[in-house]
């Protein structure tokens, strides 16, 4: 498994894997699905080029209580082992590697059902992490769900230590959820 750019050779491969019902959002699943797919149809050249927007060019992110926030820099690369097997992202906040408070990770990742348990995940992290320290990140953090152990293992195996329990922003639905960091 690698990583790959997002592009036009590999993105019948990620149109499939969004109809199939996998999404690279695990908070907003189908509907980012659906808004994907969208865009995909609409204008796929646009669609990929903005999965990879180091300069924080693109519009501003709305947050699910519908909030304006700046978008940061980062971008999203593919897993690919022949085929698509998931997402993997990294933002990041120039100068520094604190992250404004809505923003609950610098990387996350998603593989897609059909390819899970075979290490894709781990092996994804281990080498975005280097990618973070390029972009001068000294830690980054990943947040997930108390009952999500598959996540919390790949976490742990790139040396996340377990930093906090907290509740997400009320914005996100408040639930609790556990904060990784991985020193760089």
């Amino acid at each position: 498994m690698e990583l790959v750019w997002p592009s036009k050779h590999h993105l019948p491969d990620y149109r499939s894997a969004l109809q199939r019902g996998w999404s690279p959002d695990n908070l907003r699943g189908a509907v980012t699905a659906r808004r994907e797919l969208e865009q995909i149809e609409r204008d796929p050249v646009s669609f990929l080029a903005s999965l990879v927007d180091r300069e924080a060019k693109g519009p501003p992110l709305e947050l699910p209580d519908h909030r304006p926030v700046p978008r940061l820099p980062g971008y999203r690369r593919w897993l690919w082992d022949g085929s698509f097997c998931g997402s993997i992202g990294l933002r990041w906040k120039p100068g520094t590697s604190a992250l404004p408070d809505w923003a609950c990770g610098h990387i996350g990742f998603s593989v897609v059902p059909w390819k899970s348990g075979r290490g894709y995940a781990t092996r994804a992290l281990e080498l975005m992490l280097p990618a973070a320290r390029a972009e001068g990140l000294h830690y980054v953090d990943l947040t997930c769900d108390p009952d999500n152990v598959a996540s919390q293992k790949v976490i742990a195996a790139n040396g996340g230590q377990l930093v906090e329990r907290f509740h997400k922003p009320q914005q996100y639905g408040g639930a609790q959820r556990l904060r990784y960091r991985i020193e760089l």
